[in-house]
């Protein structure tokens, strides 16, 4: 295999995977002297977008095990925006483990696939599967944990686009570090979604000498991400990280009762539109109100997929330089709880450091 190839493995073939793989196939061609809407990085490090190609898949939905993954990212529940037309991949979707990655919502619309649970890690390594994106839904702590064990097994870099606690924890971070392998995370923050416009607004307020009194953000959409969290139970994580994403923004954080961000409710015939609400309530000179109201709308899905496809680049380079552990840096990016926060402004400073390769030689552990 040529050098300048990097090889995905996905965990959870559903509407963030169909994205990612849709804008492989849509930015194929794309070259790093061009305008490219959509595109943050169009080049990093010398791997284009053409040079990332998918090599193993693994979900549970009978619907989606056994078929190609170019077929499976159109099947059902999946219904973000097709912008693309991505064909035979040559990758089956393999029968992974289930353990807690169904919730009772997500259970009544997706069908179990009655294959045997594959060996993944044999999978990993018989496919040259070089950094497993873990994609499982919300809630599930015990096949995300799983899964990061199969990558450690197979000697893969892990990035984990979700909201269970992998390199943000010093156990799992020393983990990754002790086998010389990268590790970015955790739970991904879109290009402009509802956490990176409201840090943002945060951090302002900050710097120009506003007090934040109180916020909220209020999301809703209409994709099995928000079916799944109408589980109150498996949203624990999600709004821990959320909050921390926005709050660590501010020198004092808020008071618990005047801040809330986090998922609202599943409205299906938004399909995988996500609609945001932001309300600011603060003081300013002379002790007089400020309050500001924003309403974003995006497509959920795509609004991540060029985050990942920097993320995996990053890695990539990782394991090119042979460093292991939490990419700090990166992470702080692209994620919304990394082992240590940011401002944005800073992350993107030391993300771009460590493309150029002028980082530090290794990641630092936050204690």
């Amino acid at each position: 295999m040529s050098s300048r190839k990097l090889r995905l493995g996905i965990v959870g073939v559903g509407n963030c995977a169909s994205s990612l793989v849709q804008g492989l196939t849509y930015y194929h061609d794309a070259r790093s002297n061009e305008p490219i809407p959509g595109l943050m990085t169009p080049a990093l490090g010398g791997y284009e977008v053409g040079d990332i190609e998918v090599a193993s898949a693994f979900d549970v939905a009978a619907a989606k095990v056994g078929r190609d993954v170019g077929e499976a990212i159109y099947c059902p529940p999946n219904n973000t925006y097709r912008f693309a037309e991505v064909g035979r991949t040559g990758v089956r979707v393999e029968r992974g483990n289930t353990l807690d990655g169904l919730g009772k919502y997500l259970r009544e619309e997706i069908e179990e696939s009655d294959e045997p649970v594959c060996d993944v890690g044999d999978v990993l390594a018989r496919t040259g599967t070089e950094i497993v994106v873990c994609y499982l839904p919300v809630g599930s702590q015990h096949a995300v944990e799983w899964y990061a064990e199969r990558a450690l097994e197979a000697r893969c870099a892990f990035v984990n686009c979700m909201p269970v606690f992998i390199a943000s924890r010093r156990e799992w971070r020393a983990r990754f570090e002790a086998s010389n392998l990268p590790v970015i995370g955790d739970d991904i923050k879109s290009q402009v979604g509802a956490t990176i416009v409201h840090r943002v607004l945060t951090n302002l307020f900050r710097e120009r000498g506003v007090r934040l009194d109180r916020t909220y953000q209020l999301n809703f959409g209409g994709n099995t991400d928000f079916r799944n969290m109408l589980e109150r139970e498996r949203l624990v994580s999600k709004k821990i990280s959320k909050t921390q994403a926005v709050m660590s923004q501010l020198d004092v954080p808020l008071d618990p009762d005047n801040v809330h961000v986090g998922p609202s409710d599943y409205v299906p015939w938004l399909t995988d539109r996500k609609f945001c609400h932001i309300r600011m309530e603060a003081t300013t000179f002379g002790g007089l109100p400020l309050n500001a109201e924003i309403k974003l709308e995006v497509w959920d899905s795509p609004n991540s997929a060029g985050i990942v496809i920097d993320a995996v680049r990053c890695a990539k380079l990782a394991l090119d330089r042979g460093v292991g552990g939490a990419l700090v840096g990166p992470s702080s990016y692209f994620m919304k709880s990394p082992p240590q926060q940011f401002t944005d402004a800073e992350a993107r400073e030391r993300t771009l450091r460590f493309i150029a390769g002028n980082d530090e030689a290794a990641p630092r552990l936050v204690q």
